[in-house]
């Protein structure tokens, strides 16, 4: 009688997404703030993380000293605990390079 062989299951390998690596261009990233702003406009702590997210995209070290923070208190304002306040959100897109705008809803 014939031995019958079972094959162990694959193990499904998963990595940590991180939206920051995926950011690589100006474009990217105002199209990624974009997209936060218009799908959930009331989701100041989204907000405040994609900010983050295009942060890291850039650096935080270079993105903090633009915005005349520190990386720390950038990473703690953008983090998602982070309560920043309307002139650190200013402050930190315009060193991103991004500009906020409004339309009639």
């Amino acid at each position: 009688m014939p031995k019958t062989v079972t094959k162990k299951p694959m193990k499904t390998r998963t990595m940590p997404y991180d939206v920051a690596q995926q950011l690589r261009t100006a474009e990217e990233m105002a199209a990624y703030l974009d997209a936060w702003l218009d799908e959930a406009p009331d989701d100041a702590a989204g907000i405040a993380r994609a900010l983050g997210d295009i942060a890291r995209a850039k650096g935080m070290t270079q993105v903090a000293k633009d915005a005349g923070l520190s990386r720390e208190s950038l990473y703690r304002a953008l983090s998602a605990d982070g309560n920043p306040s309307f002139a650190t959100v200013l402050k930190v897109a315009r060193a991103l390079g991004v500009k906020l705008h409004a339309e009639a809803a």
